[in-house]
């Protein structure tokens, strides 16, 4: 048998700084449509992404909590994995930069550049922004200010280790201009040759000394590795490789690093090119590897008044978005809507008008029409006839000719004009059935084998669509192979038109797949997610007495007996969603010195990533009790409105853990 083409695409990792919003989790859904289809086709593929977990920003966000750095990205790290998973993306490696694996990779890359002299020690003078974690010389700002993220810089001057980035530049440069594809879109390429190659690279600096979170140099401890040194060097740890050529192997005994390096494709944002087309290649030649084969930076998905940002309150998150539409329908939004090279836009009201237009109507309703038509005409069967017209010719050179032109798109990685190809199917249909008229045919004894074949090209039609839309939703597709009776076909079948069974049964109960949305009630539900500005909570506070409630009275207490209550102020450290439960979290809340675990029925008005840091109020004599299997020691406080809506109950002021409630 003829051994599979081999393929390994990574994305970016995703730093632990906060949950992810629909711009990052575009670029997952993004790999993930691509890594299908080249399943689809029969590749042997590797998907890698993960979380980037070290740096000087994770540390101070930790220290504002309360918190270790390692409890901060456990959490976010999760909250990251949840997002990815709940979209439906395949990965088959979920990398951590805190991985014990890793961290000994690095420190051994480390000692080897440094041993054979590419890297060296020295001290760094610059301007230096916390947010990117990367130093700027002062012509690089831009207006004074960070030209990545435009924040403001602080002067740095510390001892550092630095990597030889001169020593390979016109190596780099050579690669580049013999490999017109390695870096995607061109006009990505033309950026970094221009902006960076060209003058000149100074030498990178790859060690810092002012804060502890971070892989140890291990011969020079007081120096942590350089945070690209360690993000970069995690799409060859997580193939299991090893400096010294000892590669770990899976459980199957398979060394991933052999097998699947170099990568075919590093999927990244165009913010952080720089990093993948110059630092990381410069460090594997410095390493004797081979170089990926293509960097494609990829657009922002941003709102229409720029760059989502929680300062701006305009942020978007997935799992929202999925509350509302469901998962591929924003699956096929941020693919269909983004362009090749320059930003998309989202927002509520575009999501829902794609749903409306392209999902429910073009798509939905075709496949609803036709099994409908199938089971009131024909008992659910439409078999192949062979009463064909020459309408149908073109129906089936239409349809015939998807597959080809997908495939062409999809190798230039125009994601959104390969699944536009792929509605050109659907839209054919759709026209077809207006040319055909089943609901005239069906009126016709005579005309009953022509209405077969017609209804019959048209399942088979949209098995071929659904075939193809596969990569992109593929809990979609899986559900209109069900309701029409066939099975999705493998790429190789798609060449042939005509290969359904002609006693094929359509369901008798066609699930509607999208439904159609008002638009107001979407930005309603969108508004309850979105974050108050604080003039919104100025006027909540103006209003505040109609919000007043009154709720049933309790039996009255003594004085001695509410002295029996002790509260206390309580800070959460870390925070779980309960496995078994909808409802629960599982809650570390350091009351003093002493860390209590309580289980609390917020998950619906909480995620754990916004429980961590938290301060709170507590009732700590309260007799432990078991939830769900996990011992509760305590009960965190909390208001309830007359709509069933909770609130955490949170001192006013800055008060210690531990402090008593008098």
């Amino acid at each position: 048998m003829e051994e599979k083409k081999k393929y390994y695409l990574t994305t970016a990792i995703a730093y632990t700084s906060g949950k992810p919003h629909i711009g990052n989790t575009y670029e997952i859904v993004l790999a993930d449509a691509i890594v299908r289809y080249k399943r689809f086709l029969g590749y042997d593929v590797r998907f890698q992404t993960g979380t980037d977990e070290h740096g000087q920003k994770i540390e101070n966000k930790a220290m504002e909590a309360g918190i270790t750095p390692k409890q901060l990205v456990d959490s976010v790290s999760g909250e990251i994995k949840r997002i990815w998973d709940l979209m439906n993306t395949s990965y088959d490696k979920f990398i951590r930069t805190t991985d014990d694996y890793h961290e000994k990779q690095i420190q051994k890359i480390f000692k080897k550049l440094y041993d054979q002299g590419d890297i060296y020690k020295g001290t760094y003078e610059g301007m230096y922004c916390t947010p990117c974690e990367s130093f700027f010389t002062s012509s690089q700002l831009v207006d004074g200010k960070c030209p990545d993220c435009g924040r403001e810089v602080q002067p740095m001057k510390e001892e550092a280790y630095f990597l030889k980035l001169s020593k390979y530049q016109d190596r780099l440069m050579e690669h580049i201009n013999s490999h017109p594809e390695f870096i995607q879109p061109e006009s990505r390429k033309n950026e970094m040759v221009n902006n960076f190659l060209k003058p000149g690279l100074q030498d990178l600096c790859v060690s810092r000394t002012s804060f502890k979170w971070g892989i140890p140099v291990d011969f020079d401890p007081g120096h942590i590795v350089y945070v690209w040194i360690d993000a970069l060097s995690n799409y060859i740890t997580g193939l299991g490789y090893d400096v010294d050529g000892n590669n770990s192997k899976d459980e199957n005994g398979t060394d991933l690093y052999e097998k699947f390096w170099p990568a075919d494709l590093h999927l990244i944002g165009k913010d952080i090119l720089r990093f993948h087309t110059i630092y990381w290649p410069i460090m594997l030649m410095a390493l004797d590897l081979p170089l990926p084969k293509q960097v494609f930076g990829h657009p922002w998905l941003i709102q229409s008044d720029g760059k989502m940002s929680k300062s701006k309150g305009n942020v978007i998150y997935a799992d929202n978005l999925v509350d509302v539409f469901g998962v591929d329908a924003v699956r096929y939004f941020v693919l269909h809507e983004m362009p090749f090279e320059s930003d998309g836009v989202v927002s509520w009201e575009l999501i829902c008008e794609r749903n409306n237009s392209d999902l429910a109507n073009t798509l939905g309703n075709l496949v609803n029409r036709v099994i409908s038509m199938t089971n009131k005409y024909l008992g659910g069967v439409a078999a192949n006839k062979g009463v064909s017209e020459e309408v149908d010719e073109n129906l089936k050179e239409t349809i015939l000719a998807a597959p080809v032109a997908v495939e062409k798109k999809m190798d230039e990685l125009r994601v959104a004009d390969a699944i536009t190809e792929i509605f050109n199917v659907f839209k054919r249909c759709n026209k077809y059935i207006d040319e055909t008229e089943p609901w005239i045919l069906g009126k016709d004894e005579a005309k009953k084998d022509r209405l077969s074949t017609v209804l019959y090209n048209l399942i088979e039609g949209i098995t071929i669509g659904a075939s193809l839309l596969s990569a992109f939703m593929p809990e979609t597709a899986v559900k209109i192979a069900d309701q029409l009776g066939v099975s999705l076909r493998a790429s190789d079948e798609l060449s042939s038109f005509g290969l359904n069974k002609d006693d094929n049964k359509v369901t008798q109960k066609p699930e509607i797949l999208f439904a159609r949305l008002d638009v107001e009630e979407v930005l309603a539900k969108a508004e309850e997610f979105s974050p108050k500005t604080e003039s919104e909570k100025s006027d909540d506070e103006s209003t505040q007495d109609e919000a007043l409630i009154d709720i049933p009275k309790k039996d009255e207490v003594s004085i001695e007996d509410f002295f029996k209550m002790q509260f206390q102020v309580g800070q959460i450290v870390d925070c779980k969603a309960v496995e078994k439960s909808k409802k629960l979290l599982c809650s570390q809340v350091r009351i003093g010195s002493e860390i209590r675990q309580i289980v609390s029925g917020i998950r619906k008005y909480y995620t754990p990533e916004e429980m961590i840091g938290k301060k709170v109020m507590v009732i700590t004599n309260l007799k432990p009790a078991r939830l769900a299997g996990l011992l509760s020691e305590g009960m965190i406080l909390c208001a309830e409105d007359a709509d069933g809506n909770l609130s955490l109950m949170t001192p006013e002021k800055d008060m210690p853990s531990g402090a008593e409630i008098c």
